[in-house]
């Protein structure tokens, strides 16, 4: 009877979605610390979702959930953070979940986009998530689906992480957020719960430990806690308090009134644990093979970004080569061109000046060839007329001279002859008279 009992108990656990556990088994009297101030990774790649960092509670007291970058399991759903919240006399956590629409998640400002009501990070958009830059870290030259809106925060940030009680956000759910809440959810992820139970098993991870301020903030991807983009916190959201006490799981259960079923209840522990251990086992063997199937497919997405990036690099490199190459050609060519024109104006400039100097130096020796020649044709010229003037004259003096000719002595008269005495002198009009020469030209 009781191995009915065990088996039936067994299945009912295993038949329990995770998020129930997470919701109702857990109520403590101590208040989380304040929530760390970090940064978030930048999107590994178009379609995931952020999920926000918070303070789980184990064995050993609050331990850091670092948030993380997670694929939906459906298109068109949001995430809705769990949260801690005062009830009666404890503190319950309420686990987030998957729907079309946010719902309420204690007014508790996680930031990254969740600022206490709905969600500004980002929406759907025919079946691509667009993403909202002013509050999310987006690659945009891998994704391109990005908006930028400023979020108006009407929340005071004071990194408070629970709702209710002393010191906690006093937020109640609006009329949209109680319809969210009524509307078909989806749990959170396999991957979503590996990634809480790794950080239970890190004892680093433990308040007690990092003192609000966990070496791992946030992941780029669900149980990546090293390598390249894991985010420390800068610093704790408030100076942390050493609990005084522990808090005790599932008190409402242990106070029943009736103390004389204290037996039965012990009996019933002892049954319920090893059907948990046995659960948990399993769960473990499950979680272990999700994992390593998860690792796997991570490691693959890993080193085809790897690859991607490096051929993006690689093309970014020739590209910048062969711009700069033909940055350096231009230049060149540019300054080639520019000593080119420089030497042929030094050369036009030479040959204008020698062309100058030649000329003026023909002209000179022109002018002085000009002004000899002139020279000799004046003196030539004067002497030539000099020597024909003294010529002429010559000529002229000669036929001056009388010939005598008989041809052309006009009435010749004899010689006179000797007389013994002179005559009386002749009167001036006894002698003879010279011809006249007709006016007309005849004789």
């Amino acid at each position: 009877m009781r191995t009915i009992r065990l088996l039936l108990l067994t299945l009912l656990i295993l038949t329990i979605p995770a998020a129930s556990f997470a919701q109702f088994g857990v109520a403590i009297t101590i208040a989380p610390p304040a929530l760390p101030v970090y940064s978030q990774p930048m999107v590994p790649a178009s379609g995931y979702l952020w999920t926000p960092g918070y303070w789980a509670y184990g064995e050993q007291g609050y331990f850091w959930v670092p948030g993380t970058w997670v694929m939906a399991p459906e298109v068109g759903l949001l995430w809705t953070p769990g949260y801690w919240g005062w009830s009666g006399n404890a503190y319950s956590w309420n686990g987030g979940y998957w729907g079309e629409h946010v719902g309420f998640y204690g007014g508790v400002n996680y930031g990254f986009g969740y600022a206490g009501v709905g969600y500004q990070g980002g929406y759907w958009n025919h079946g691509a998530f667009n993403y909202n830059r002013s509050v999310n870290n987006v690659n945009v030259t891998n994704i391109h689906n990005v908006y930028n809106k400023t979020v108006i925060n009407n929340t005071t940030y004071n990194h408070v992480s629970y709702n209710g009680g002393t010191g906690g956000v006093n937020a109640r759910p609006t009329a949209a957020e109680d319809t969210a809440r009524n509307e078909h959810h989806t749990p959170a992820t396999s991957a979503q719960t590996a990634h809480q139970e790794s950080a239970g098993q890190n004892h680093a991870m433990l308040a007690s430990v990092n003192r609000g301020r966990p070496a791992i903030a946030a992941t780029p991807r669900p149980g990546e806690f090293s390598g390249h983009g894991v985010v420390a916190a800068r610093q704790a959201g408030a100076p942390y308090k050493a609990a005084e006490s522990k808090g005790v799981a599932n008190k409402t259960a242990t106070t029943r009134p009736n103390e004389n079923k204290t037996a039965a209840a012990a009996t019933r522990t002892n049954e319920n644990k090893a059907a948990e251990s046995k659960a948990a086992t399993a769960r473990t063997n499950e979680n272990k093979a999700a994992e390593s199937k998860a690792a796997t497919t991570r490691t693959n997405e890993n080193k085809a970004a790897e690859n991607k990036a490096a051929t993006a690099r690689t093309n970014e490199n020739k590209a910048a080569e062969n711009k700069a190459a033909t940055a350096r050609t231009n230049e060149n060519k540019a300054a080639e061109s520019k000593a080119a024109t420089a030497r042929t104006n030094e050369n036009k400039a030479s040959e204008n000046k020698a062309a100058t100097a030649r000329t003026n130096e023909n002209k000179a020796a022109e002018s002085k060839a000009a002004i000899a020649r002139t020279n000799e044709n004046k003196a030539a010229e004067s002497k030539a007329p000099a020597t024909r003037t003294n010529e002429n004259k010559a000529t002229t003096q000669k036929a001056a001279r009388p010939v005598a000719h008989p041809a052309t002595t006009a009435h010749a008269q004899p010689a006179p002859r000797p007389q013994a005495a002179p005559r009386p002198e002749a009167h001036p009009e006894s002698s003879p008279r010279p011809e006249k020469k007709d006016p007309g030209g005849k004789d």
